[in-house]
């Protein structure tokens, strides 16, 4: 079954706001930054992970970037992203729980249609 392209955006506008607050947690915890506001290092990263997602070709079948088979994200932009990751990662589910289980079940979703895809 193929996603269809409202579903495609729809978790494409999910993932946006996933690294968004998760860059965002990030900013606010290491360069102590005020709630809402990042500091321009994390402000240019979310730009350019904002892009990259826009522009993802992979979008209805990847489950994270860091299993994608073609990486977008310039090798230095990939290590600050894979930073604010680190340290996000454990803490964002305290700060929007419903926001990570849509991510888990995106995840889930996607890994079993690679496996069908595997079967066929």
């Amino acid at each position: 079954m193929r996603r269809s392209h409202e579903e495609t955006e729809r978790k494409r506008a999910r993932e946006s706001r996933v690294v968004h607050e998760m860059i965002a947690l990030y900013c606010r915890g290491i360069h102590h930054t005020a709630k809402g506001s990042l500091c321009p290092e994390c402000e240019a990263l979310d730009a350019y992970a904002q892009k990259r997602i826009a522009r993802c070709p992979f979008m209805k079948e990847k489950t994270f970037c860091s299993v994608c088979s073609v990486h977008c994200y310039a090798p230095d932009m990939r290590e600050k992203v894979r930073e604010v990751m680190r340290y996000s990662g454990p803490r964002i589910l305290f700060r929007h729980p419903v926001m990570c289980v849509h991510h888990a079940i995106d995840t889930l979703e996607a890994k079993r249609r690679s496996r069908e895809r595997a079967k066929a």
